[in-house]
């Protein structure tokens, strides 16, 4: 298996579970050094009280072929976050990939209610979670980045431009977050253009994270059960399939192509040619819009 990405230093803020791990493992697939981080650590859980901790993101990288490197890390913290980024300039002298997936505020979404039946704090804390970490981040990781011409950031969002602009995301503070990203990659498009670099925003489709497996009752093995509960289900992809995007995008040396535009997982695949595990290339936002919000019965066929 060829390893393209021997040499590159990335860094996957909001690594622990879900897109974010998938997205360390499938860099480091593709042979390159990891800095995995996030607040869930065997040290301490985060809010979200789950099992999943960076470092065993950080071993799946290096079992997958590359170097997995965990920290913990806040990043709403700017000191942590600035720590973060000394340490890699001092183990590696360089920063070739920057991936902002910083969530963890879904048990914050009141879905379906309009903003006067909203909770403040709540929604307020959601915005901070999924916008003022890229941004803190960003602020203190670029500089890194740019040192060496041809770096790319990678924004993690839910929904591309195109559909967020014509869809509302079922609650004021998501329909925010979610566009905010987007945006934030065409920023960092705009502001690192003269140094050589490359900024997309990225979206998974309906991804089968391990919270999502245990709301639907199924395994990975059995997944396909989880369309009793909802037969749109079928069109869900794991989470390797967007890491495999990113780790398309930084082997691509054309990837500024890409810059300031909003794509999904799905639409990189027919460009690159990767898969889902299972040897599909699942294209959820497509699937979504012309089957899902048309109404139309549950049926994948053309569209993984």
């Amino acid at each position: 298996m060829t390893k393209p990405l021997i040499g590159t230093v990335a860094l996957v803020a909001g690594a622990t579970r879900g897109a974010g791990r998938q997205i360390a493992v499938q860099l480091g697939a593709a042979g390159a050094t990891v800095y995995a981080t996030g607040r869930s650590s065997r040290a301490g859980r985060s809010e979200l009280d789950r099992p999943e901790t960076i470092e065993e993101t950080a071993e799946l990288v290096t079992a997958a072929g590359g170097t997995g490197i965990p920290m913990r890390v806040d990043h709403l913290v700017p000191d942590e976050v600035r720590n973060l980024v000394a340490r890699i300039d001092a183990e590696q002298g360089r920063l070739d990939v920057l991936v902002n997936d910083v969530w963890g505020a879904d048990p914050l979404i009141t879905w379906e209610k309009p903003v006067w039946e909203q909770p403040l704090d709540a929604g307020f804390r959601t915005l901070r979670l999924a916008v003022d970490t890229h941004v803190i981040t960003s602020h203190f990781a670029l500089p890194l980045l740019i040192r060496r011409p041809g770096g790319l950031v990678v924004e993690i969002g839910d929904g591309t431009k195109a559909y967020n602009d014509e869809n509302y995301r079922l609650s004021v503070f998501y329909d925010l977050a979610k566009t905010s990203v987007n945006r934030l990659a065409f920023d960092w498009a705009h502001e690192l253009r003269p140094y050589g670099a490359t900024a997309v925003a990225l979206t998974p489709g309906w991804i089968r994270s391990e919270a999502m497996l245990e709301h639907f009752g199924v395994t990975e093995a059995n997944w396909r059960d989880g369309a009793a509960k909802d037969p749109h289900f079928l069109i869900s992809e794991t989470p390797a399939f967007v890491g495999r995007a990113v780790a398309a995008l930084a082997a691509d040396p054309d990837r500024a192509r890409w810059s300031g535009r909003s794509v999904s997982a799905g639409e990189l695949a027919r460009v690159y040619g990767f898969t889902d595990v299972d040897g599909s290339q699942p294209d959820a936002f497509r699937y979504i819009s012309e089957v899902v919000d048309a109404g139309r019965p549950a049926d994948v066929t053309g569209y993984r």
